[in-house]
């Protein structure tokens, strides 16, 4: 029994198939698998996001005295992110939605962060 486990518990960390990612319909996912297939892609499109507000935010304010604080203040944010996100999913050790625990936190603390960046932006 406890083999089988260990099996299944392996199996479960290997590379989803690129085929199989693509027919995952993110609007109704009916898996476990699907369901965290699409946690990652919300969280891969809100990291896109915030890099693009990043560079818009890096090439408006590098040189300038505000800039280093930026700079910081994200070095800071990137591990607190993933302290955070992994909090949140300790929770759930062990079980299977740990790993959409985990991807919904980064998508949403993403997407905040990015909002953050885009006030900076705006800011004179």
């Amino acid at each position: 029994m406890i083999r089988t486990l260990l099996l299944l518990a392996g199996l479960a960390v290997l590379p989803v198939p690129a085929q199989a990612q693509q027919d995952v319909d993110c609007k109704d996912p009916q898996t476990q698998m699907a369901m965290n297939l699409c946690a990652d892609r919300d969280y891969q499109a809100a990291d896109e996001e915030l890099n693009a507000a990043w560079g818009e935010l890096r090439e408006m304010r590098q040189g300038q005295p505000s800039w280093q604080p930026i700079l910081d203040a994200q070095r800071l944010w990137i591990p607190f992110r993933d302290a955070h996100c992994d909090a949140e999913a300790a929770f759930y050790e062990g079980g299977s939605i740990q790993p959409l625990i985990r991807l919904s936190c980064l998508a949403v603390v993403t997407e905040q962060r990015t909002a953050q960046l885009r006030d900076l932006i705006l800011q004179p």
